[in-house]
């Protein structure tokens, strides 16, 4: 018999209140794993480990089991953890709050303040939620306005679109998502600092993201000095809270900032757990989070996620194990070059080894077209810029290279403006400036 939704929701509340608080002890700690005996417990219950003698109380999730043995891993310091301590299991998923309380707020990955203010009031979600059905989703219809020009133009993106920005350190992402997050991209920004220097945590949201930028934003940071797991759950929370935002019909523009160091958060603590180690050390349930973290992002019969996914390429190898991986989830990618960057333009976006799938759908006919005229330009200067530039290049010999030389002043004015964001009605018309009707 199906009961009424408020009945059974009820029934739900009064079972977890009454169901028993199972209690084990702490058995063994290896590195950042702990043991725990006679804690009956499921994969993803929340625990408390009371250290010395419960005066503190340190929270905790069950990651997994050896034998009969529950392995749990902090949820912050576990110093002063020792063994038999008593460990309580709560029962309960990791939850944080949702809703407008949380604009303009800048919290950990349990939705705790580090802005100063007072806790985010707001109803509690747990951050393991399931992703939109196939045939749930809406089309990809609408062009979103991201403010960067050599998106905007030549990589023109949907609401509701998957985007990875690939990048060795250093050429400008934090920058990039800065603009884009004070463009009107989306009518609410969530933001995830994974991994992050503490000082530039503070400089981003103060520089990059600016008081406009926060006003309609969320920031959830969790810097490289925090726990394991609390690296691994950021995302999560910054992902459910965006869902929350999208259940309320509004577009969200979702940035996370970098999906390598959540990898490498998930490998620290996948190994702790007794995986074994694949590709560069990572464990295989690396390989079945991204997705499921991915594919939680899109649109849905309410509202829409636009995901941007940076990427932090090791020695700017773009197959390395995770960028290879995460291509293959994503609907298009942005390639930041360092070799733009070093002659000085920025946004240095590689538009030739770029690419968004869904542009075809987006984009009309006619700036598709200018697009892939800009594209052979600029690749068949390219190809010659070393003869071009010793000169060594006799102007007739070849009429597309002409073309090209004669046009290459105005596509890098176009495609580097800068961290200003530029409306895209203005990129379009410089587009037709450029590459005729």
């Amino acid at each position: 018999m199906t009961l009424p939704p408020a009945l059974q929701r009820a029934l739900d509340a009064a079972r977890t209140v009454n169901r028993p608080r199972a209690e084990g002890r702490v058995r063994a700690i290896r590195g950042i794993a702990i043991q725990v005996t006679g804690l009956g417990a499921a994969i993803g219950d929340v625990c408390t480990i009371e250290a010395e003698a419960g005066a503190l109380r340190i929270p905790a999730e069950v990651v997994g089991f050896d034998g009969s043995d529950a392995v749990v891993m902090a949820l912050g310091d576990h110093h002063r953890v020792a063994p038999w301590d008593r460990v309580q299991n709560e029962h309960r998923a990791v939850a944080v709050p949702v809703g407008d309380g949380l604009l303009g707020r800048v919290v950990d990955a349990l939705g705790r303040p580090l802005d100063g203010g007072p806790p985010p009031v707001g109803p509690l979600r747990p951050v393991t939620g399931d992703a939109p059905g196939p045939l749930q989703r809406s089309p990809i219809r609408e062009p979103i306005e991201t403010g960067i020009a050599a998106i905007d133009g030549m990589l023109t993106c949907g609401k509701g679109q998957r985007i990875g920005i690939f990048a060795g350190s250093g050429v400008g992402k934090s920058t990039l998502m800065g603009a884009i997050a004070r463009s009107g991209a989306g009518d609410v920004n969530v933001i995830a600092l994974i991994g992050e220097r503490g000082r530039e945590v503070g400089e981003f949201v103060a520089e990059a993201l600016g008081a406009e930028g926060l006003r309609k934003s969320v920031v959830v940071a969790c810097t490289s000095d925090a726990a394991p797991m609390l690296r691994a759950k950021a995302p999560l929370c910054a992902v459910t809270i965006a869902e929350a935002f999208r259940a309320q019909g509004r577009d969200v523009m979702f940035m996370m900032d970098s999906v390598t160091r959540y990898a490498m958060a998930v490998r620290e603590v996948g190994l702790a757990a007794g995986e074994p180690p694949t590709l560069r050390g990572y464990p295989p349930s690396l390989f079945a989070a991204l997705p499921r973290l991915v594919e939680r992002l899109g649109s849905d019969a309410h509202g829409t996620i636009t995901g941007l996914f940076t990427v932090l390429v090791d020695g700017d190898d773009m197959n390395e194990p995770v960028a290879d991986a995460l291509r293959g989830y994503l609907d298009g990618h942005v390639v930041l070059s360092r070799r733009i960057a070093e002659r000085g333009r920025f946004p240095a976006v590689d538009v030739l080894a770029s690419v968004s799938r869904l542009m075809p759908k987006v984009a009309s006919a006619d700036q598709q077209r200018r697009a892939r005229r800009i594209r052979e330009w600029l690749a068949h200067y390219e190809e010659n810029r070393d003869l071009v530039s010793v000169g060594a290049y006799r102007k007739g010999a070849d009429p597309l290279l002409d073309q090209a030389i004669a046009k290459i002043g105005a596509i890098e004015g176009l495609l580097f403006h800068g961290a200003e964001p530029r409306a895209a009605a203005d990129t379009l018309k410089a587009l037709q400036a450029i590459a005729g009707p």
